[in-house]
């Protein structure tokens, strides 16, 4: 993957991780840590060590509903020997050249307006919405994305400024600098093209995209329900030797880029794609494992899924969920839209609600592959993965449900 990978924890258990994962050999010493703006420090790990960061023993050291998770950022980074030298920071540098040419000051207030983080694909660099939103930015057009382009050392240029409520969660973005809006992003081996004005690319789920990559699927037939383009399909097929995968997606940007992926990837004579929404799906007992990649919750998608499990052996379904824990001050709370909130009475940790809820998900499962087939299936929690931290005290996590018909 493109950019740099940190561990994000909490400033309070900055120096205990740094030390533990100097001690592992997965610290990049060459590479000072970030202060990140929410209480919180990216701490930069080496690269090739990425896969190995072993996240579930490292929160073990923390508080629960402290931050402890791999993200990757694009931030302009200092070397330790650079440190607190203004002049290493390349884009900074050129726009105040910039704004000297137009007679205008550099100000404190425009360099906080200068991208935190960002996300690189390729020779284009998308920026986030919080940035370069002051007004006196305007007066430097037409040379100001020009300028941007050279400070990150990119070609093309694009903002995102939101997630569009068109049920394909297509992104807002603008293209700021550039011809077009295709790009390559090559993560883990796998490369995915995409436009990056119609789909969207979660850089934040490759702990996620790495597990599955890691599964041993030889033999088996894989019903991805949401596969946008192949975030998940694709480590199916070219890592973890997928028989076949059916991929299912309704949005048809992500459908013509997800098509245009197997075929790069050279894998599509073992996928079928089907374009459309997924409850009207024509398959039936055909998978080993089914895979619910949406959130904040894949719940629409539970009764497919059941019905798509191999009627005599059953299968695992991987469920993705935003789940919510109480605050540590109290257990009742208001509920949110975007995530499944547990109220349970007294002071819990986070584990704790997402076993909760995975035990009530194992129960309506069974209950829904009960009225399918008219048979018990046994249901068996293999796993819980978390992904990462979606929100204050909204998780994403993935339940790993064998199930099996007695």
């Amino acid at each position: 993957m493109d950019g740099i990978p940190f561990l994000r924890v909490s400033q309070c258990n900055a120096q205990k991780l740094r030390k533990r994962l100097q001690s592992k050999g997965a610290l990049d010493l060459s590479l000072c840590l970030v202060k990140d703006s929410d209480e919180t420090v990216l701490l930069p790990i080496v690269p090739s060590c990425v896969s190995h960061v072993d996240l579930q023993s490292l929160r073990s050291m923390v508080a629960s509903d402290n931050a402890c998770e791999v993200v990757w950022s694009q931030s302009p980074l200092l070397p330790y020997k650079n440190k607190g030298k203004s002049s290493g920071n390349k884009l900074e540098q050129i726009l105040q050249e910039l704004f000297e040419c137009h007679g205008e000051r550099w100000s404190e207030e425009l360099r906080a307006d200068l991208p935190r983080s960002f996300q690189r694909h390729g020779d284009l660099v998308l920026l986030g919405d919080n940035s370069f939103n002051l007004p006196l930015w305007k007066k430097m057009d037409p040379q100001l994305w020009s300028a941007v382009a050279k400070g990150l050392g990119a070609q093309r240029l694009a903002k995102i400024s939101r997630i569009s409520s068109d049920g394909f969660r297509s992104p807002m973005v603008t293209m700021l600098l550039g011809e077009h809006s295709w790009v390559q992003h090559v993560d883990n081996r796998i490369s995915y093209e995409f436009d990056v004005t119609k789909c969207m690319f979660s850089a934040g789920n490759i702990t996620e995209k790495l597990r599955v990559a890691a599964f041993d699927c030889r033999g088996q037939t894989v019903v991805d329900l949401y596969a946008g383009i192949g975030y998940f399909t694709l480590p199916y097929l070219v890592h973890a030797g997928a028989r076949h995968v059916h991929a299912c997606e309704w949005n048809p940007d992500a459908v013509e880029a997800l098509k245009k992926n197997l075929v790069s990837n050279r894998v599509s004579d073992r996928c079928t794609v089907h374009r459309g929404d997924n409850r009207q799906l024509q398959l039936s007992g055909v998978a080993d494992r089914v895979n619910l990649g949406l959130i904040p919750s894949s719940e629409d998608g539970w009764p497919v899924a059941c019905r798509l499990l191999k009627k005599s052996t059953g299968g695992i379904l991987h469920i993705h969920q935003n789940v919510t824990s109480p605050f540590s001050n109290t257990a009742n709370f208001p509920a949110t839209d975007d995530a499944t909130t547990l109220r349970i009475p007294g002071r819990t940790s986070d584990r704790e609600i997402w076993q909760a809820w995975a035990d009530d998900t194992a129960n309506r499962i069974r209950r829904h592959l009960k009225d399918i087939s008219g048979t018990t299936w046994i249901m068996n929690i293999q796993h819980i993965e978390h992904v990462k931290s979606y929100a204050p005290h909204v998780n994403h996590v993935v339940l790993d449900l064998e199930c099996r018909p007695t």
